[in-house]
This record gives C-alpha cells, structure tokens and sequence, in this order.
C-alpha cells in the first residue's frame, strides 16, 4: 500500500511539473503556427507562473526538465551536421537537467516569496552566456508589458494572489500598472530603399565545395536584381558567402565593382592574425568594412569552459577546430548619412550589442537559421528580437537563411 502511494506520489509531481512546462512554452508554440491572441497568452503566461511558484517543491526539478527540452530541444537539431546524431539524446537530457536544477533552485527555499524574488533574478542571469530562456516573452502578445518593472508587477500580483485569503480581488492592482496595449505609432523608415533576398540554402549543401560556385552565381543574382529595382542596400545573410571573403580576390573583386551601383552587405568569414570571426562585409564603393560578431554562440562558435575542456571538446567533437575569435566592441555602418548597428544572428538577442546606441536607431541582423530547421528556434529568435526591439526601440531588418525575413519596429 505505501509503494502504491508513493508511485502516485511520485505521478502527480512529475504530472504537475509536465502541466507547469506546457503553460511556460504555450506562447511559443501557438506563436509557431501563428495563432497569437492577447487574451490567450495572458491566462496561459499567467498560469504558467501562477503553477511555478505554487507547485510542491519537489515538483520543480520536473518543471525545469520538462521546460527546458519545450524551450531548447532545437539545439539538437544541429547535431546532424557535425556527424553526432548519436549524442541527441544526451544532449537533450544535459538541457532536461541544467534546468531543472535551475528550476530547483528557485524553491532552495521553500518560500512563495523567496520563488518570486529567484524568478525575477533569473530574468538577469544567463546560465553560460545562454539567455534564451526570458520569462518576459511569455507577455509579448499579451495585454501586460515585458519590461522588467512590468514582470516585477506581474509577480507582485501573484504574490497577493496566494496570499491573502480573502480579498483576491486585490491582485488585479499590480496588473492594471502593467497594462500593455499596441499603440499606433510612427513608422520611421531609413533613407535607404533596403532589398532583403530570402535564402534558402539547406546547411547540409552550404559548405560543399562543389555547391558554392552556384550559392556565389545566386548571390550576385540577387544583388544584381536589387540594382535593377534601383535600391541602396541590398543585404544578404550570415556566411551567406561560405568561404573567407578577405582571401577570395576574385570574389572580393566582383562585390566591389558591383558596390558602385549599390551597397552591399553580406556574412562571410573573416581572417586575421590565425583567428577566424564571423563577420559581415559591407561594401560601398568600392572600400571594405569589417564588423567582426561581437557576442558568440555558446557552445556553437565558443565553448564558455576552462581551455582544458575546450581543447578537449574541440579535438573529441569538432576535429580539433578552434572556437572563433570576437570583437571588442559593437560596429556601427553609416549607410546614405544614418548609423545602422551590425549584429549577426545570437548577439541581437543580447543586451551587450545594444550597448553605447547613441543616436543609432536601426539595426540590421543576419541570421543562418539552416542550422536548426525545422523547429521552433527561429520562432523563438523572432520573439526574441520583438522583445529588444521594443526593449531599445531600435528597428532590427533581419536577414535570414532558412526561415522568413522580418522587420521589427518598437
């Protein structure tokens, strides 16, 4: 009788923390397939964080595991492309416990208020220079704001909401302050007319050498297309040139004749001094900028590990490759008279690239998205990029391969 309970027992929290997952990644997914209602993600962002602070303690690790997998499994997706299928299961189990012991950690003590203040601490925390996991973006299409004092309400509301016993109608006050509503705003378009091609190179072809003189003719193709609908700007995506631009001449050579009709940027690799960057080249006429990533992929194009554990992957896993090197510092291009921040695909997702903006109020972000289709990552990159948007109101032109351009106003 005690084991039969105790299975139960053991059912029920792990059924709770499955139920607490799905409120927390429901905005994603239905923003997955384009249904995107205020009233629907409101209840569920609601919920969701209503079910986090009040689900028994050692349901939480649950929670966390199931969340993490609903939030990252896309990162698996990659593997087949470094020959590691195998490790999929793996990987998604390491994803499963990093956040589930994150989510433990949020009840370390088992306090309703001590889970809010953890919760809301999270919000500045990026486990290994990873920050996509943003409890903010479960309001992106909700009635409530995503800004930091707005959650801060949220939390507050349902706070008073657990609390007190009579009176619940109280907990509405927070959240009349962190009302949202859209409203008509200004649309403040650049002086350049900007083409943005869509790309859609499947990442399996990207890097064969016999395929890249058709992904080079395609490119030249789509810049020449941008000049004959007389544009400014024609951008293309990150390594939308597969090679190392600054040592291909021949290739250099034909962007910088072409550059005198229109200007162009482009992602490609960049080398100097033995380290290799992604980078984007912007070229006008004639003359060549570099602007190097300022911020890296975690475990993608960098491994935030002590170098004995990098050497160590990079030889096990990558065949001895290097991480690649990054800038020091945003880089601005000033296009026809206005400054454009460059970011290339991860970094726009982070506070550091908006550092020092100034006067800048665009952005243009190239994206290879091939790495992860399909799944919900460029879902996710989009609500990410919706929520600096608004957070800096900065305009981001996104340029992307393998899934859908966008421009995100504030």
């Amino acid at each position: 009788m005690f084991l039969v309970k105790r299975d139960n027992f053991n059912k029920n929290l792990i059924i709770k923390g499955l139920i607490t997952a799905i409120l927390l990644s429901a905005f994603i997914y239905l923003s997955y397939f384009n249904i995107e209602y205020r009233f629907i993600n409101t209840i569920l962002g609601l919920l969701g964080l209503y079910y986090l602070i009040t689900i028994p303690r050692k349901a939480m690790f649950f929670a966390g595991f199931a969340t993490g997998i609903l939030w990252c499994y896309w990162m698996a997706v990659s593997l087949k492309y470094y020959d590691l299928v195998y490790l999929t299961p793996i990987l998604l189990i390491v994803i499963g416990l990093a956040f589930g012991l994150i989510f433990l950690l949020f009840s370390l003590y088992d306090k309703i208020y001590f889970r809010l203040l953890a919760i809301f601490a999270f919000t500045f925390i990026a486990p290994f220079g990873f920050n996509w996991m943003k409890f903010e973006l479960l309001f992106l299409d909700s009635y409530l704001g995503t800004s930091k004092v707005d959650f801060a309400l949220i939390l507050l509301s349902l706070f008073i909401m657990t609390k007190l016993k009579r009176m619940k109608i109280l907990s509405i006050i927070p959240l009349l302050f962190a009302f949202s509503l859209p409203t008509g705003i200004y649309i403040d378009n650049p002086n350049s007319k900007i083409e943005m091609p869509q790309l859609n190179i499947k990442q399996n072809l990207k890097w064969q050498k016999d395929y890249q003189s058709t992904i080079f003719k395609k490119n030249f193709e789509y810049i020449d297309k941008a000049i004959y609908n007389e544009k400014d700007l024609v951008i293309l995506p990150e390594t939308a040139f597969p090679s190392i631009l600054n040592k291909s001449e021949e290739l250099l050579s034909i962007l910088k004749n072409k550059s005198y009709k229109i200007d162009i940027i482009t992602g490609s690799l960049y080398l100097e001094n033995e380290q290799f960057y992604n980078a984007t080249y912007y070229i006008s006429n004639g003359d060549v900028q570099i602007a190097k990533k300022l911020v890296l992929v975690p475990f993608g194009e960098e491994i935030p590990l002590p170098k004995f554990f990098v050497d160590l992957i990079n030889d096990v896993f990558y065949d001895g490759a290097q991480d690649y090197s990054k800038a020091k510092a945003p880089t601005d291009f000033i296009i026809k008279g206005q400054k454009f921040r460059n970011a290339i695909c991860y970094e726009a997702t982070t506070d550091k690239i908006f550092e020092n903006l100034g006067d800048v109020k665009y952005m243009i972000v190239t994206s290879n998205n091939a790495w992860f289709t399909p799944s919900i990552e460029p879902t996710l990159q989009k609500l990410l990029l919706r929520y600096y948007s608004k957070k800096y109101g900065v305009t981001i032109f996104h340029v992307v391969n393998g899934s859908p351009n966008f421009i995100f106003r504030p």
